[in-house]
């Protein structure tokens, strides 16, 4: 048994914290680990405390949970930190949808890339730079585990501005992509081997096998046989980049300029335009039966996830040895994307902690793709480390789908807006209209 202290930031996203924990409480030496909630909602904190005491009691775990209002004292001695914070909630995300709409500008998820991941960095960037503040003066060998999107943005502002902290970016889509990429081709994911790697949301699967034999042919024909599946953005991608993308098409859609801009190819691709606005609904319905559920002591049932979050912090305290997906520093790990981005590649996990492992250089379509979204990623972390509005505009000028939409001055046009809705929640450096124009001096 172990008495790790794992601090939950974000604890009031409730459905993600509930999987994290029903995963950390089936590993045996979690048991008694010491668990800190925090949110500053407190209906959704004490919902969150209310289901990871439930998730113990049916997992027999007898943990040290407590709930925090306040940050710094969930993080006071913690060993590992995990970040599931999403600033500004729904009515931030229905903005970044509602006002570039307005604009004709289409949008699905609107959380990586695009104007709205642009914001929702920006608005996300003054938490992150708290967070890592508070981890070095409270826990400073803890390791961070960042949930929170745009997770290459995020990323890369927190090794800029706290290069000493362990964080390392965590996503699923890899592991969901390959799982059902095995089905597609009727082959059991345990027997399947594969390499990905590239930016997050934006990875390339390099090898896909089984007891050395390539499968790719095996997809082939799976496509062949259903051309409802040449309806979809990313075998559209992979037909003509030869590599398979690892989000889904509704993301993917957003990080190229060919798809959201044209009627035509919204139809051909069947792309929901607006998604994530219903996923959201969703979600706040989701807590809501689980909050009344839980207050009406009949909680709802709880599977495990196996995120890679518990299993990382199994394999650091255990030496368990595990291989996972982390978005990490380009340090020398993938030739052909600048050095100081953030990248996305397997990782080995053991008692020394989160490992990355070296690609070399991605194929040369796929690398061109990555660093036109690294650029993006690069002016938005400027803006807020150099505290230069004009990079705002610079990143949406250089973004690919917003160029393909929208007219330059429109796109300074809608960054003002932007900056006027999500006022409250940007550095105030950032909080400056430039208008449409855009006239540059200096």
């Amino acid at each position: 048994m172990t008495e790790t202290k794992i601090a939950f930031i974000g604890a009031g996203s409730v459905e993600f914290t509930q999987g994290l924990l029903a995963d950390l409480f089936a590993f045996p030496e979690f048991a008694r680990a010491r668990i800190a909630l925090h949110d500053i909602d407190p209906e959704r904190l004490a919902t969150s405390e209310a289901a990871a005491r439930h998730i113990a009691a049916e997992r027999g775990a007898e943990p040290r949970l407590s709930a925090h209002p306040e940050r710094r004292a969930a993080l006071e001695g913690a060993d590992f930190v995990i970040n599931t914070v999403q600033v500004g909630m729904s009515e931030a995300t229905r903005t970044d949808f509602t006002v570039p709409a307005r604009y004709g500008l289409r949008q699905t998820i609107a959380d990586t890339l695009g104007i709205g991941g642009i914001f929702r960095a920006l608005r996300t960037f003054p938490l992150l730079r708290a967070l890592a503040t508070d981890m070095a003066q409270l826990c400073p060998d803890a390791t961070l585990l960042n949930y929170t999107n745009p997770m290459a943005m995020n990323l890369l502002y927190l090794h800029r501005v706290a290069p000493s902290l362990r964080a390392v970016g965590l996503c699923h889509s890899i592991h969901w992509t390959m799982h059902d990429l095995s089905a597609l081709i009727g082959t059991p994911f345990e027997e399947v081997s594969y390499l990905a790697a590239g930016v997050n949301h934006q990875s390339w699967v390099l090898r896909f096998e089984r007891a050395g034999q390539d499968l790719y042919p095996l997809l082939d024909e799976a496509i062949a046989k259903d051309p409802e599946l040449l309806r979809r953005v990313r075998v559209d991608m992979y037909r003509r980049l030869g590599h398979y993308p690892t989000e889904t098409s509704e993301h993917s859609s957003e990080y190229v300029p060919w798809y959201l801009h044209h009627d035509e190819e919204v139809d051909r691709l069947r792309l929901p335009v607006g998604a994530y606005l219903d996923m959201t609904e969703e979600n706040l319905a989701a807590y809501a039966r689980t909050r009344d559920a839980l207050a009406a002591g009949r909680p709802l049932p709880v599977e495990g996830t196996m995120e890679y979050a518990p299993q990382i912090i199994h394999s650091v305290v255990t030496g368990t040895v595990r291989r996972v997906y982390g978005n990490v520093p380009n340090h020398g790990l993938i030739d052909n994307l600048p050095a100081d981005s953030v990248v996305e590649v397997p990782c080995l996990v053991d008692r020394l902690g989160v490992q990355p492992t070296r690609i070399g250089a991605l194929p040369p379509q796929c690398a061109a793709l990555n660093r036109a979204y690294l650029s993006v990623t690069d002016l938005v972390v400027r803006a807020a480390v150099d505290g230069e509005p004009r990079h705002i505009r610079h990143a949406a000028m250089c973004d690919p789908a917003t160029a393909a939409a929208l007219p330059v001055e429109r796109i300074w046009e809608l960054c003002d807006d932007l900056v006027r809705a999500h006022e409250p929640w940007l550095q105030p450096e950032l909080r400056v209209l430039l208008g449409g124009a855009g006239w540059v001096t200096g």
